[in-house]
């Protein structure tokens, strides 16, 4: 069942990058919303779900963007596993640390991007920095902000690595 919720989910947030998400930027900041969902689903479900659909996710959105296939896999993958580490570690997760976790790894997301990017000479790594990642970081931590309230005010959600598989 989880296999069917987890393909309809990477679908989903496939169509919903590739329609939607251009016309919501602000100031042609995009957030990231396969990073916001791959981190809940590490959260929620543990690291090797978190890594699994991370890379997953990350090999099916590069199909659809100019992004590198390596770097989309290394960042999204890389984030559900953490995400899922950091969730089996810690006692409770408060929208503090959620929402700093997700800047940091937004953050660094976008610092490997920006390393893997090959930039003009009119595009510096601080232009970068100050127009792209920062911003970008700071819309994934307050989407990832709103869904981590819906989330826990609305269904009462435990993490679903603890219960037993049916």
């Amino acid at each position: 069942m989880r296999v069917v919720v987890y393909i309809l989910l990477i679908v989903s947030l496939v169509v919903l990058h590739t329609t939607l998400l251009p016309y919501v930027s602000v100031w042609d900041v995009k957030p990231d919303v396969g990073l916001v969902a791959v981190c809940f689903v590490g959260l929620l479900a543990g690291e090797l779900e978190g890594l699994l659909v991370g890379l997953a996710l990350g090999w099916a959105m590069s199909l659809f963007s100019a992004g590198d296939l390596a770097v989309n896999l290394a960042v999204k993958g890389g984030a559900g596993f953490l995400a899922g580490l950091a969730g089996r570690h810690m006692a409770q997760v408060t929208p503090v640390v959620l929402v700093s976790g997700l800047l940091v790894a937004s953050t660094v997301g976008g610092l490997v991007t920006l390393w893997a990017a090959k930039l003009s000479e009119q595009q510096h790594a601080w232009w970068a920095l100050q127009t792209i990642i920062v911003p970008q970081a700071c819309f994934d931590a307050v989407i990832g902000g709103i869904g981590y309230w819906l989330i826990w005010t609305r269904f009462q959600l435990d993490r679903m690595a603890m219960e037993p598989e049916l």
